[in-house]
């Protein structure tokens, strides 16, 4: 299977749109994006293309995640785990199991490197700890 035959650019939306409206209705990380997103419509937008890059390989995302996330105050390995949880919760619901199962992956390996690269912001000496795989 092919990346773009592995799900359609409506698939993706539809994953993105569910999935932040889990979050923004999560009575822990609602208030930490509320408190960084300007702009949903736009954010969703790009979050799409992000996804669509990854799963469809379509080049479309540029930018650098990492940077906007290092600079958030009080992240934790507990956080990422619930953005994880609630993006399996997620992607669990989605028809498309082949499309589910490759953005769970993904959102793993993102999740632990954006945490990675949190503590390696924070204490560049310490050895980071890793987030459980779930």
């Amino acid at each position: 299977m092919t990346a773009t035959e592995l799900c359609t650019e409506e698939e993706i939306s539809r994953m993105v749109h569910a999935f932040y409206a889990r979050v923004r209705q999560d009575d822990v990380l609602g208030p930490i994006f509320d408190a960084h997103v300007d702009d949903w419509d736009l954010h969703l937008s790009r979050l799409a293309d992000f996804w669509s890059a990854i799963l469809r390989r379509t080049g479309r995302f540029t930018g650098a995640p990492m940077p906007k996330h290092a600079v958030l105050p009080g992240l934790s390995a507990a956080l990422f785990e619930r953005w994880l949880g609630l993006f399996r919760e997620t992607t669990d619901a989605q028809p498309n199991r082949a499309m589910a199962e490759q953005a769970q992956a993904m959102a793993q390996r993102i999740a632990q490197s954006l945490w990675m690269g949190y503590q390696a912001s924070r204490d560049p000496d310490a050895l980071p700890a890793v987030l459980p795989h779930g």
